[in-house]
């Protein structure tokens, strides 16, 4: 009995592993080369999974890519968790932690243009492979992880004066993330009208914080 729980095991852990190495190596390739450009088998030649052990474990490319768009998004919030979480950050006032917050959006832009050209690669191929929303449940825990931060942030503004309080707080941060998120999308996709010109690119997304800081301020 012992022996087949511990074969059981050996084989979850193995399963996990492979599992890992899999999605990981696939977020490398697809942030080099795009979604569309790569293939179950390239994943498996990167992973040294085997292509069927890959197919039997996530089913669809769709499934492989969400996975590891889960895995860029948890790798970048990752990056910021530290400094939110350090005493620096929590000390200060409530709105300047917003402000701060809000930047990142800029620091994405700045540092990870790769990954924010990946996540406009990404929504396009859930409308085109028609991903049903079920299965973008983690995906989605993983973009809104800045939230919790935010609204710590907030919270605190209220509480020591330099934050007004808001009706619906959720619908001021789902209503600038999106614009953020977006404009960051569409600058690192490039100029396509004869008027674009995104030579201030980090200009405009500033003045867009700036408006929201001036919205709460309180």
């Amino acid at each position: 009995m012992e022996d087949e729980i511990s074969g059981d095991l050996s084989q979850k852990n193995l399963k996990a592993c492979r599992t890992d190495r899999a999605v990981a190596a696939a977020a490398e390739l697809f942030l080099k080369n795009g979604i569309e450009s790569v293939k179950m088998t390239d994943i498996a030649d990167a992973s040294g999974v085997g292509v069927a052990t890959l197919y039997r474990y996530f089913g669809t490319k769709p499934r492989m890519v969400t996975e590891a768009m889960t895995y860029l998004w948890n790798r970048i919030t990752l990056l910021f968790s530290g400094v939110f979480d350090s005493p620096q950050f929590t000390s200060q006032m409530g709105i300047k932690q917003l402000g701060d917050l809000m930047r990142m959006f800029i620091v994405l832009y700045q540092a990870h243009a790769d990954f924010m050209s990946l996540v406009d690669e990404f929504d396009r191929f859930i409308l085109r492979e028609g991903i049903p929303k079920e299965e973008l449940k983690e995906y989605e825990r993983s973009v809104i992880n800045f939230y919790p931060v935010l609204e710590r942030a907030y919270l605190r503004g209220v509480e020591d004066g330099s934050v007004k309080k808001l009706d619906n707080f959720k619908l001021f941060y789902l209503t600038h993330a999106h614009a953020l998120l977006e404009m960051c999308k569409k600058f690192v996709g490039g100029e396509i009208l004869p008027s674009d010109d995104f030579a201030h690119a980090e200009d405009e997304l500033q003045m867009l914080i700036d408006t929201a800081l001036a919205y709460l301020k309180a």
